[in-house]
């Protein structure tokens, strides 16, 4: 079990079906934008052609019928979509907590929608085959649950539920350097192996190491227990190796059967699994520095 049978969630605090309308723009870049992204920069090819301006059709549009059923976290045990609702719940208690006691910044929620297919949002119409994905311009992270099947079947990751909760925490890691003033970091140096994309990618891997490092503690403002269940090392093992399977190294390889360092924007697969836990040794936002570290081999809390 992951999360604590006790625990409740308003169901509103996720969307389902879709975004806000908007233009296109860069994104912050996920755990699974990583597997197209990396395709159209090997090939050649405009990254934000992925995403477009259009609205989609109502079928498009329809989402997974709401999350009334995600009473307890029992339903978040057996169900992807209750799943993503408490890991917000959960990462949504750890960075109200955190994020101001260690940085002086108030966290602010961001907005978290599941859809199917496709979805429009602040950033312009976007399909499932980009991934979970995180949009700066009406600070959303979207997720088709569909994706953590693919996680496993098509990248070789555990299907352990802590995998896919570090997706979540992932993605929320992005929200947390848009409040920071450093997803920018990402979209003026978009690749290699020591960019500024690398870099912010790494730097979320470490903030959700940060959540987990709370989640099975620190208890909830609301009910006084944690959401999560005390984390095993399997659970642990589970998260790194979603971590490793999105790697960049891995992806290209798997896609090509060569490594290019050069058109990396997410950081390889050591060095995501060492982030996460640099994070979650430490449970300091400062241990995930990423844009002073001088090798993202040797995260300095590792040392």
């Amino acid at each position: 079990m992951t999360f604590n049978e006790g625990a409740r969630m308003d169901p509103n605090r996720v969307r389902t079906g879709g975004g806000g309308r908007g233009g296109k723009i860069a994104l912050g870049g996920g755990a699974g934008g990583i597997v197209v992204l990396i395709l159209v920069l090997l090939f050649g090819g405009d990254p934000s052609s992925l995403l477009g301006s259009g609205v989609p059709d109502a079928s498009e549009q329809a989402g997974t019928g709401g999350l009334d059923h995600c009473a307890t976290g029992a339903e978040a045990n057996a169900d992807v979509d209750c799943r993503v609702l408490y890991t917000v719940g959960s990462l949504d208690s750890v960075w109200e907590q955190q994020l101001a006691a260690q940085t002086g910044v108030a966290y602010v929620q961001p907005g978290v929608d599941v859809f199917v297919s496709s979805t429009a949002t602040g950033c312009g119409n976007a399909t499932s085959d980009i991934g979970p994905f995180y949009c700066p311009a009406d600070q959303t992270a979207y997720f088709d649950t569909s994706f953590f099947e693919q996680l496993v079947t098509r990248f070789g990751s555990s299907a352990g539920p802590l995998a896919q909760e570090y997706v979540v925490a992932h993605e929320v890691g992005h929200h947390l350097q848009n409040q920071l003033g450093d997803l920018g970091r990402a979209q003026s140096d978009p690749h290699g192996p020591e960019s500024g994309a690398v870099r912010t990618e790494l730097q979320a891997d470490c903030y959700a190491g940060v959540w987990a490092h709370y989640a099975d503690t620190l208890p909830d403002p609301n009910t006084g227990v944690p959401f999560l269940a005390p984390l095993s090392e399997t659970d642990i093992r589970d998260a790194l190796s979603a971590a490793s399977a999105v790697g960049d190294d891995r992806i290209q390889s798997a896609a090509t059967g060569r490594v290019n360092p050069e058109a990396w924007t997410h950081g390889s697969s050591e060095q995501r699994q060492k982030w996460f836990i640099a994070g979650y040794n430490t449970g300091q936002v400062d241990a995930c520095d990423t844009y002073s570290a001088p090798d993202l081999d040797a995260p300095a809390a590792l040392r």
